[in-house]
């Protein structure tokens, strides 16, 4: 980016990270729906079955509107309260740890932390270009 400063940089990364958790998060749905996995029971009060719904975007028009509802007031309840950090004790843009020192972590050298955040990244990055195409596969 172009005269850009720290600030505006780590708010980049962690959009970035932001969007590569979704897209490794909406891939594993991909894979695990197409491998013929779902919740048991029905979606809804008439007896649409979580099985009904199909992958992708298609499945945005199969769930009931009180569904699609709840979830965006769930996206909304974790974009506002949970997905951030909230201590501002964040090691790097994207630390949603909030002070919490797991023992995987917290035993990391700094090099090893450099290169699991590279990990993170990389991968984050082949899920949204993944997602596109499974996307686009769709169609």
């Amino acid at each position: 980016v172009k005269n850009a400063d720290q600030e505006r940089f780590d708010r980049l990364r962690y959009v970035e990270l932001k969007h590569g958790r979704i897209a490794m998060l909406a891939v594993l749905g991909q894979i695990t729906v197409k491998a013929g996995k779902a919740f048991p029971g029905d979606i809804d009060y008439a007896g649409t079955k979580f099985t009904d719904i199909p992958t992708g975007l298609k499945g945005l028009d199969a769930i009931p509107g009180s569904g699609l509802g709840q979830i965006i007031a769930f996206i909304g309840f974790l974009e506002l309260f949970v997905m951030k950090d909230v201590n501002g004790t964040g090691e790097f843009p994207g630390d949603f740890l909030n002070g919490f020192k797991p023992p995987y972590w917290t035993g990391l050298s700094p090099e090893q932390k450099r290169s699991k955040q590279a990990i993170e990244l990389n991968n984050g990055r082949a899920a949204q270009m993944g997602i596109l195409g499974l996307m686009v596969h769709e169609q």
